[in-house]
């Protein structure tokens, strides 16, 4: 059977040990998926995979803000970071809650109905102003928002994303047993702070998150991100931060002219920077050129992580940028 990760091999859910077994535990309880795709490409790096669960759960799953209204953030978020895979899960994810013609109604490029969930879109889509939420939902809704910019780029750079997309009828989906698990993982809502004891690392939170799980969950993350930076040299790590920091967080790399260094040069810079703006772009000859021994899975993993979180380090500098001028 073809795989559906692009450049790496992970272990079956079903024979892992560790933090990785557990989160695979915690993601089919909470979540409501088995052998959840994002995840499992992130396996190789149980520190990785642990801190973008939490993130996800803390935020998108627990809390008080409407499930709904998280849901529609991130399906914005996907549509602005060309993530097929990431769009269709979450129209399925708002079918499961019940929300039927709002799930149909974005799935057919419209704008939805409710002013409210138009501007969470519009905001998911370009988080360059305020988010139109009250400020004491801001850890759910930036954290919902922050962690799928992250979850994007790492599907489209290490999961084959035609192969597992688009298709399958919503309704025929949840009328299985696998369907009827998701949504009643949906329709509840998971007890706050379970996934930060499967943490590994630890790192400072963010003002918009301080002192709540969500702050935690984010500060683990980008401390297990910034781990990848050591695999490039000084200077390709400081050439690749500087370029996504000049970047303005959304518009998408050109496709000439683009400033990517050479393949055979710089093959470590040029991935870290197409992970942070067009991870869809990454090619297996991209891969080939950086990943000789001793490189591995778990090398890869971090290395896309660290362009994926420089990204969302920007997207996030905007958003605070945006704060502070209102």
């Amino acid at each position: 059977m073809t795989s559906p990760f692009r450049y790496t091999a992970p272990e079956p859910a079903a024979t892992t040990t560790g933090t990785v077994a557990a989160v695979h535990a915690q993601l089919t309880r909470d979540f409501g998926i088995e052998s959840a795709l994002p995840f499992m490409a992130l396996s190789a790096a149980p520190g990785l995979m642990a801190g973008v669960w939490a993130l996800m759960r803390e935020s998108l799953l627990s809390g008080r803000a409407s499930r709904t209204e998280k849901e529609v953030v991130a399906f914005g978020v996907s549509l602005a970071n060309r993530c097929p895979f990431c769009v269709g899960a979450h129209t399925l994810l708002l079918h499961a809650g019940g929300d039927h013609e709002l799930a149909g109604v974005l799935a057919r490029g419209e704008r939805p109905a409710d002013p409210e969930h138009d501007r969470l879109l519009s905001w998911g889509q370009d988080m360059r102003g305020p988010g139109p939420f009250a400020a004491d939902e801001a850890p759910e809704f930036v954290g919902t928002a922050l962690a799928f910019h992250f979850i994007n780029r790492v599907v489209s750079a290490l999961i084959d994303e035609e192969m597992v997309s688009g298709g399958a009828d919503p309704a025929e989906l949840l009328d299985t047993e696998a369907g009827q698990a998701l949504t009643r993982a949906v329709r509840g809502r998971p007890e706050p702070g379970l996934s930060l004891p499967l943490l590994e690392t630890r790192g400072p939170q963010p003002a918009w998150a301080a002192g709540s799980p969500v702050g935690t969950a984010f500060g683990a993350l980008r401390s297990a991100a910034h781990v990848g930076g050591r695999l490039l040299d000084e200077r390709d790590a400081a050439f690749v931060r500087e370029s996504v920091a000049a970047w303005d967080g959304f518009t998408p790399l050109p496709l000439t002219g683009d400033g990517l260094p050479d393949r055979a040069e710089r093959p470590g810079a040029r991935l870290a920077l197409l992970a942070a703006r067009a991870p869809y772009r990454i090619t297996a000859e991209d891969v080939a050129a950086w990943r000789v021994a001793p490189y591995t899975d778990h090398c890869l993993v971090h290395l896309v992580a660290f362009g994926a979180m420089l990204a969302v380090e920007r997207v996030e500098a905007g958003l605070l940028g945006a704060a502070r001028a209102v």
